[in-house]
């Protein structure tokens, strides 16, 4: 019987998608998430399809899409935690490989119950769940041809387990198995790495690999008369070329020099764009492309997103920071007196190009930046980056290091899980956060003349002391930030007598709710959660342990 290859069923916040994309990748083909689906035909998120139409309508539209992935589809599918209570999808998925993947309910809890926008687990998320799963277990049994228990495994176990209980071989390169897409060939192309859609915006790929330039005019279209490359005055030569490059592929294309790093994002700058664009009479099927690093893709987001009230961008981030953190997600921003990013918008690109070999030229100082943002996404949700970078941390220092394209990878796909289920930061993308409510207030205190990366590091030492002193963090964990971040060289303290100016600055930091102040902090490794209104004293003691 013609279909997908696997068929991935299990309650929301499992993992289905991080999995999907894992067994897609090693087997050679494509991922398709039905929720994804039900997003693009509505237009909206499942959350306010709940509020606005109710259940019954989201369910009606998730049974259709389930029918149509599994009648089109011939790679990975997962489908929505709730797909299995309607009887015709039970019966239709009688005859495919169907694997459940479980987790118990503390686990579940930890991964779900930061996400405001799960409709169903909205008041008392263990009640709710144990009640979710006592009306879902069997169902969920009852369709799979195995089960796959998460708990205690990194997404790349439990794919690897999915593979074993199929008896699936992985594919992965093969360029002649039949109707499949190969979405990571190495030297034969880039890894492709999907964000899906949300809140009426479309998916796009993250495109990692080397040599990609060749794939802009693909994203940018024929539509598109005019292109704008936005570039930093330290890459006026790569915008003049990848300019001049587009204008021979006949696109009328003009160069917009920024200033270097965050001294771009004001609003005067944005202004000078603005012009920039009005005289050469951009339209709203004309496109923007950043080249630069993560100051340089959020003007570039925030200019298209103003502009006519939004146009099309394409990233092309050149720093491991632009490429991990700024450019994917949408998050776009220019700072005030008052604060960084406190000006922006959702806006996401179409598409994004994270050229490795833009980083071989790249000051060691820079480099190591960015490795604070990979840090974090190992502390957050994959704990083998750690891994890897303890192995190696001298060749994490450096783009020529034997691990240098999987930790970008890793990174990019931790935040690719979160952006695609929470594009507007309304409750699992907070995660995101980690360690940034004090590098804010440091970078802010310090005029932006420190590197982001450098106040994220001294930020998650701050947020792992923070949760250890709370009860949450183990010490081990705790401790491995310390070893982990100095490994590569990044520091771990900050001027012991500005605290008083640093929690004024986290105040009006857009995590907090009104005079509350909120960190992310960690229940333990690849568990993070929101500590709300933490003692006083509590956090002083948190800023001591970060002291010079």
């Amino acid at each position: 019987m013609s279909g997908p290859l696997i068929v991935l069923v299990g309650p929301m916040g499992v993992g289905k998608s991080t999995v999907g994309e894992l067994l897609a990748d090693r087997l050679g083909t494509t991922y398709r998430d039905t929720d994804a689906d039900v997003v693009a035909t509505a237009g909206k998120p499942i959350s306010e399809i709940f509020f606005d139409e109710g259940e019954e309508h989201f369910r009606e539209l998730e049974r259709q899409a389930v029918h149509t992935a599994v009648a089109e589809h011939r790679g990975v599918l997962s489908l929505g935690g709730g797909a299995v209570l309607d009887e015709t999808t039970r019966a239709l998925l009688a005859d495919h490989p169907v694997v459940y993947l479980s987790m118990d309910v503390e686990e579940a809890v930890k991964r779900v119950g930061l996400n405001t926008a799960r409709p169903l687990l909205a008041v008392n998320p263990r009640r709710q769940w144990r009640e979710l799963m006592g009306a879902r277990r069997h169902l969920y049994t009852e369709v799979a041809r195995a089960s796959v228990a998460t708990d205690g495994r990194t997404p790349e176990e439990v794919a690897q387990a999915v593979l074993d209980a199929l008896e699936l071989p992985e594919r992965a390169g093969d360029p002649a198995a039949p109707g499949r897409e190969n979405t990571h060939m190495t030297d034969q192309g880039p890894t492709r790495i999907q964000i899906a859609g949300s809140a009426g915006t479309d998916p796009y790929e993250v495109l990692v690999g080397r040599q990609l330039l060749g794939e802009l005019p693909t994203l940018i279209g024929d539509r598109a008369k005019r292109v704008a490359v936005l570039h930093p005055e330290a890459l006026a030569e790569t915008g003049e070329a990848v300019r001049q490059d587009l204008a021979e592929q006949g696109y009328e294309a003009i160069a917009i020099q920024l200033p270097n790093a965050e001294e771009a994002k004001t609003v005067e700058v944005a202004a000078y764009c603005w012009k920039a664009l009005g005289q050469t009479g951009f339209t709203r099927t004309d496109v923007i492309v950043g080249v630069g690093g993560g100051a340089t893709t959020d003007v570039a987001g925030f200019v298209a997103a103003s502009w006519l009230r939004g146009v099309r961008w394409i990233a092309v981030p050149t720093t491991v920071l632009g490429m991990v953190d700024a450019a994917v997600g949408g998050k776009t921003g220019i700072n005030t007196a008052e604060g960084k990013n406190l000006v922006g918008a959702f806006h996401p690109p179409a598409g994004v190009l994270c050229d490795l070999a833009s980083l071989d030229s790249l000051p060691v100082h820079d480099y190591v930046s960015g490795m604070a943002e990979i840090i974090k996404a190992g502390f957050i949700a994959d704990p083998a980056i750690l891994d890897l970078i303890e192995a190696d941390p001298e060749g994490a220092r450096t783009p020529t290091g034997a691990h240098t394209a999987e930790l970008i990878e890793r990174a990019i796909r931790v935040k690719a899980e979160v952006v695609s289920s929470d594009l507007k930061e309304s409750g699992l993308r907070e995660i995101l956060n980690y360690g940034h409510t004090l590098a804010h207030a440091i970078e802010k205190n310090e005029r932006y003349k420190w590197r982001h990366g450098a106040a994220v590091s001294v930020g998650m030492v701050f947020a792992a002391e923070l949760g250890r002193l709370a009860g949450r963090l183990d010490d081990a964990t705790a401790d491995r930030h310390r070893a982990v971040l100095e490994s590569v060289g990044l520091p771990l303290t900050y001027r012991g007598d500005q605290w008083p100016k640093l929690l004024e600055n986290m105040k009006v930091d857009k995590k907090s709710r009104g005079d509350l102040l909120r960190f992310i902090v960690l229940d333990g490794l690849g568990k993070p959660t929101v500590l709300e209104g933490p003692d006083p004293a509590v956090l002083l003691a948190a800023y001591g342990e970060v002291s010079a």
